[in-house]
């Protein structure tokens, strides 16, 4: 006969083991970093010569209000950045998405919808992917190679679904929570904080803001595009300001 102690100590166990799966399992779909559930693009050392390298990422887009601002502060500095479009929202922003795209910036697949594709099915990651490189490719004339899954969030059929589409998925080494803010403040001193702390340990920085929300058009992103001008103002004279095709090894 099994001692209480005994079936209580396995339980235990087994609930500990069971634990420990779930957290290896969301650490491998949502931190962005993880290569786990298979290979992606984030940010590379440094060149050995040359200035740090900084990718300013924008997602949720393209927004009729906030991007063409964003346009115009990128323009000022003469830097160029990507771009990760929502494609219920590209198809109504055609003519936007074409002058983001003449403008020399890099524009990528944020999936039609924006759902989380650890939580989706492997036919509605494909229909959300595909909808959005045909949708984009159709409006831009050139083709469509990088893609960021919503939230980070990711798992194997997402990443293989992106490869047979010829779709990079790409992540980032420094956001903070944007969405939320309501001045630059609260988010420049962060993104710089990481910029510079990447910098010390060797690495170059793919930087996420957003121009848009998931949610609404209605969404205010004033902080974010004033945040992007405090961040170039702060750093264009001593790095480089990429592209993430540079990064493509």
């Amino acid at each position: 006969m099994i001692a209480p102690r005994e079936i209580f100590e396995s339980g235990l166990g087994a609930a500990l083991v069971a634990g420990l799966a779930a957290g290896g399992y969301a650490y491998a779909a949502n931190w962005p970093s993880s290569q786990i559930f298979g290979r992606t693009l984030t940010a590379p050392r440094n060149p050995e010569n040359g200035p740090g390298e900084i990718a300013l990422t924008f997602d949720d887009g393209p927004h009729p209000r906030w991007t063409p601002m964003l346009m115009e502060i990128l323009a000022q500095n003469n830097v160029r950045a990507t771009f990760f479009l929502v494609g219920k929202y590209a198809s109504t922003q055609r003519s936007l998405v074409r002058e983001m795209h003449s403008a020399g910036h890099l524009i990528g697949n944020h999936t039609w919808t924006h759902p989380n594709l650890a939580m989706t099915g492997i036919r509605q990651t494909r229909d959300e992917l595909t909808r959005t490189k045909t949708e984009l490719e159709q409006i831009i004339g050139a083709p469509i190679r990088y893609f960021r899954p919503p939230f980070g969030a990711r798992r194997p059929a997402t990443l293989r679904i992106a490869c047979e589409l010829g779709l990079i998925p790409s992540m980032w080494n420094a956001m903070t929570a944007d969405w939320d803010a309501t001045e630059s403040v609260q988010v420049t001193p962060k993104i710089a904080g990481l910029i510079e702390r990447n910098q010390a340990a060797g690495f170059a920085t793919s930087v996420v803001l957003h121009d848009g929300s998931h949610l609404s058009l209605e969404a205010d992103r004033s902080a974010s595009v004033a945040a992007a001008g405090e961040l170039l103002a702060r750093f264009n004279l001593s790095h480089r300001f990429v592209t993430l095709d540079r990064w493509e090894s």
